[in-house]
């Protein structure tokens, strides 16, 4: 038997015997110390229960906390205001990185509602791009475990392992291999600083509450020689395995996990592209399941589009697109915008037809012989997932200035993971052929952004449209400040997760992500829109996500795959009433029902 203690869906689990205990509270004698399983120590010691000094006198009283904690009582504003001030003075965005981890670790409820009061400065710290530097350095940094680790010397054990998961509730699974950690590849399992600062979003941003979250790290090897032979490594430290024997490993997961959590919701994250295209395939329609860099990147990349379309005065699909990285990320984003253009009224033809994309050997194009054909040295028309791409305007192998030149895209697209790639006559050229020029550069971290804001403003005297991977700063020229959007996709997978969570979804199909790129455009305010922004200000990011969550929910309400809410819920409560209710905000639980100091 457990008693639940809700208030804004933080909900604690308490045994029997502290429910025999709460029922004391009953009487007027306050002098004994509440009899729970946890100890004092216990309580202050676990990040979900702790509270520092908002614990109140009764509490300390009842909970056996009297003397183990300073006499003062501050309320959770306070601790906020004060720890925020003490972040602030740190000189690097490592050091108030680990400084959050910290806090994350002792006293969750704070370290989110930091996050969710301060978002635009806070987010950055905990992901993009700040995570990279935090991932690069896991191993000398490591202080305490957070989430779990499946090696390959766990196989066939992974069943009962999932059961040393303290939580019976686990709504977000974000899961890594490592293999391909932002821009900056194999970093084993020193990648498990991603899934964690992803649920951090998702926890802040779209609202599930932090012991319904599990970051999953699966450690099958890396082939990173520097990290195998780097003392401070803490994965396995064999070459990554590979084959059926990888894809096996990964069945084991997904069958496991889903037998131990059939409603739970898995993201995957940072997979290299080899892997990341058949786990999706594999998978998304047999689970509940998405790739967050196929998928989640393509779904805030159609926002960010419609949004630039918006602001210069055209529509989708009148747009042209070169894409600059063939990646998982690079044809899951062309593939969502493909779909969008569908939606909007073009065919499935003419909408591929908009699109030239370009990889390290030059544009996938017309096997013409012109430029030695270097799409058929390495095998790419022979694959079916990337040939479908090879556009018959242009030669294959072309330049990108040659295909800026001839195809005069409106769309200019990154998604290489290679710095400054976009030079300064490239963008030029663009935008003396198009008034209003849209340059995304989208890849993460800052380091590896195909342009900065800056530049990308500069050698437009202003017009583009820009919309970026990592946070750039704002941009004054000529007396005129332009502040650029930040494509991340935190505007879309926290809303699609608390749709997960709330509705049950069975799938997540490409028309719920279609949906949730129209919900993401449509939360901009007018304000936004008259700024220049193709996106909604971080600060605003619980307001986005709900509106995704709303959407991505009809979605599956219209197409029967949304079990959990049924008519009598639509009735009694009203869809946007129930969501609300269903969002995690952090504020500490009264442990003692009924009493307050």
């Amino acid at each position: 038997m457990a008693f639940l203690i809700s208030k804004h869906s933080s909900t604690l689990k308490i045994g029997r015997s502290q429910l025999q205990a709460i029922s004391q509270l009953s009487t007027k004698k306050y002098t004994k110390p509440l009899k729970t399983k946890k100890s004092g120590i216990d309580i202050i010691q676990d990040p979900l229960w702790n509270k520092s000094l908002a614990f109140s006198m009764t509490e300390r009283d009842r909970l056996g906390l009297r003397g183990l904690l300073p006499p003062a009582v501050r309320k959770i504003e306070d601790q906020v205001e004060r720890t925020m001030a003490r972040l602030r003075k740190l000189p690097t965005d490592v050091q108030k990185n680990l400084f959050l981890q910290e806090l994350h670790n002792r006293n969750e409820t704070l370290y989110h509602r930091l996050l969710v009061e301060n978002m635009p400065e806070l987010a950055p710290l905990v992901y993009t791009p700040t995570v990279g530097d935090v991932c690069q350095q896991f191993g000398h940094k490591f202080t305490k475990p957070r989430g779990m680790y499946f090696s390959s010397e766990d196989r066939g054990m992974f069943a009962s392992m999932l059961h040393n998961w303290p939580h019976d509730d686990v709504h977000v699974i974000v899961v890594t291999d490592g293999s391909r950690i932002l821009g900056l590849g194999d970093l084993g399992v020193h990648g498990m600083g991603i899934p964690i600062g992803k649920l951090a979003l998702y926890c802040a941003a779209g609202g599930i509450a932090p012991h319904r979250v599990l970051p999953v790290t699966l450690d099958v090897g890396t082939n990173n020689k520097t990290l195998q032979e780097d003392p401070s490594y803490i994965g396995a430290r064999h070459d990554r395995i590979q084959g059926d024997e990888y894809f096996e490993f990964i069945e084991e997961f997904m069958e496991t996990v889903f037998d131990r959590w059939p409603n739970v919701v898995v993201q995957f994250e940072d997979f290299e592209t080899s892997k990341a295209v058949p786990i999706l395939k594999t998978y998304r329609n047999k689970y509940r399941c998405f790739n967050d860099d196929i998928q989640g990147t393509g779904c805030v990349t159609l926002a960010g589009v419609m949004s630039a379309a918006r602001n210069a005065g055209s529509s989708i699909t009148d747009m042209r697109f070169l894409c600059v990285g063939a990646g998982s990320a690079g044809l899951g984003v062309c593939e969502a915008l493909v779909n969008g253009m569908v939606m909007a009224g073009l065919t499935e033809e003419d909408a591929r037809s908009r699109f030239v994309v370009c990889n390290s050997k030059g544009a996938l194009g017309a096997l013409d012989g012109k430029h030695g054909d270097p799409s058929v040295a390495r095998g790419i028309d022979k694959d079916p997932e990337v040939s479908m791409w090879m556009n018959s305007a242009v030669s294959d192998g072309s330049s990108m200035m040659k295909v800026m030149k001839e195809f005069k895209p409106t769309v200019l697209l990154g998604l290489s993971t290679i710095p400054n790639i976009f030079t300064e006559e490239l963008v030029r050229t663009m935008a003396e052929q198009t008034d209003k020029p849209i340059i995304m550069p989208m890849s993460n971290p800052t380091s590896k952004a195909e342009c900065s804001a800056e530049d990308a403003y500069k050698w437009t005297d202003g017009r583009a449209v820009v919309a970026t991977g990592s946070p750039f700063d704002p941009v004054t020229l000529n007396g005129t400040t332009y502040i650029p959007s930040q494509c991340n996709n935190m505007y879309v997978f926290p809303g699609i997760g608390l749709a997960a969570s709330v509705a049950g979804l069975s799938r997540i199909t490409d028309k719920m992500l279609y949906e949730a790129s129209a919900a993401c455009m449509n939360s901009l305010t007018d304000e936004e829109i008259a700024a220049g922004r193709t996106f909604p200000g971080l600060s605003r990011i619980r307001d986005v996500s709900f509106n995704v969550a709303i959407a991505v929910i009809q979605e599956g309400l219209d197409s029967n795959m949304a079990p959990k809410i049924t008519k009598k819920h639509l009735e009694e409560e009203g869809l946007e009433n129930l969501v609300k209710r269903k969002m995690y905000y952090p504020t500490y639980v009264e442990l003692l029902p009924g009493r307050k100091d």
